[in-house]
């Protein structure tokens, strides 16, 4: 299956295209902000590669208010004029799936507001609760070894290891397309429970 998968929830936006795990095309611009500006241009360069695209994948957050906002709405209308399916990943499914099996995973990512967003996977890439927002300090004690992936695991994998817990920092810093495209292909299999095409709030919104 050929996905167009879209993000802008971290510190970049993303355009591409991947079709069986292979990155066939891809943009990226590097920043923060502006993403309601940059990314309708990177997904136009991808798009120009082919006319044949099966599902556009979007991710959903936790991350910037607004990059959300704008990956969601580019998504929505790039599905609805191609009469395609359009599925949802979250920020931590994705940099999950890029992560090696066998072992839980935390997907820690900034919410810029000097906290975490924070979501717990089992080995099987399950998710075990919704997304939480906390204090690096309210990080609690892993039940089993766990690997920390996402922009904000350096400080959370060396705050755990402060206090003498075990803990694996994993590769993953931020999404990449690949991982994108495979949590999707997992949730339109089934194996992921539906998930609303939406922005995931789960702290007050703030325009960044």
């Amino acid at each position: 299956m050929r996905l167009l998968v879209l993000d802008a929830a971290l510190s970049r936006c993303l355009a591409a295209l991947v079709e069986d795990g292979v990155v066939l095309a891809e943009r990226i611009a590097e920043g923060a902000h502006g993403q309601a500006a940059a990314l309708p241009p990177l997904a136009e360069t991808v798009l120009a590669e082919t006319r044949m695209i099966d599902a556009i994948a979007v991710g959903v957050g936790p991350g910037s208010f607004t990059g959300l906002r704008s990956a969601i709405a580019l998504a929505q209308g790039l599905a609805a004029a191609r009469g395609i399916p359009l599925v949802a990943v979250t920020t931590g499914e994705a940099l999950a799936a890029t992560t090696p099996p066998g072992m839980p995973v935390w997907a820690a990512t900034e919410n810029r507001r000097g906290q975490l967003f924070l979501e717990c996977f089992d080995a099987d890439g399950l998710a075990l609760a919704g997304p939480a927002v906390l204090a690096e300090a309210d990080l609690r004690q892993p039940a089993a070894q766990t690997r920390i992936v996402g922009d904000g695991a350096p400080r959370a994998a060396a705050r755990m290891a402060a206090r003498g817990w075990t803990v694996g920092l994993g590769d993953a810093r931020q999404i990449e397309a690949p991982g994108l495209a495979a949590a999707a292909l997992r949730r339109l299999a089934g194996a992921l429970a539906p998930l609303a095409i939406e922005p995931l709030y789960i702290d007050t919104p703030a325009t960044t």
